[in-house]
């Protein structure tokens, strides 16, 4: 049986989430990290178990069958939830590609799921060091993620490396520093996006 994957939203088509793709978006309930500016706040919580059952999704996938190319899992943190590479597993069986964004913030959760996908987005916050766990609200977040983003380039699967500009935060001489960090290990120059007002609001 499939193990619970609490989904706390679900859109059925972007042009957006995963590069080239027709795609719908599966957001996982909870995350361990803490941005100040994140847009999806609603899905912090671990203590919810999530709006949409699974059945519900794999039913609204199944209507989408012919008119999208991929399923994006997203969130929240996928990675947080145990029943993420069986989910992963029935949505291929179904006929679509596999995207996945992550925070990187379980890196041997990570591990285990990234085969599973066809391309992955992961954030990188900051450069990785003391403003990593400041930005995160984590102790250790820059360590998890610089050890996810190990994982993603030894996978070789397809990704986009994405930083959020909060002007709270962070300069363009950060991201020129996470640019340089990233090249460091061989990986190609982050996707910079700008921190949205609804995000700054969240608490």
């Amino acid at each position: 049986m499939l193990p619970p994957l609490p989904v706390a939203g679900f859109t059925p088509f972007t042009t957006i989430d995963y590069p080239g793709r027709l795609s719908a978006v599966v957001f996982c309930q909870g995350c361990p990290w803490r941005c100040p500016y994140c847009h999806n706040a609603a899905f912090r919580s671990f203590s919810a178990v999530g709006e949409i059952p699974w059945t519900e999704v794999v039913r609204k996938l199944w209507g989408r069958r012919g008119w999208i190319e991929a399923v994006v899992f997203s969130g929240g943190e996928p990675t947080a939830h145990p029943g993420l590479g069986a989910a992963m597993e029935e949505v291929r069986e179904m006929g679509f590609g596999i995207g996945l964004h992550t925070a990187g913030a379980y890196p041997e959760a990570f591990r285990k799921v990234v085969d599973k996908a066809d391309w992955v987005g992961l954030d990188v916050k900051a450069p990785f060091g003391p403003l990593y766990d400041r930005i995160a609200g984590a102790s250790g977040a820059a360590q998890r993620v610089f050890e996810s983003l190990q994982i993603l380039l030894a996978s070789g699967k397809p990704y986009q490396l994405r930083t959020t500009v909060d002007p709270r935060f962070m300069t363009s001489e950060d991201v020129r520093e996470i640019n340089a960090e990233v090249g460091e290990c061989g990986a190609a120059p982050v996707t910079v996006q700008t921190a949205q007002p609804l995000g700054l609001l969240a608490e």
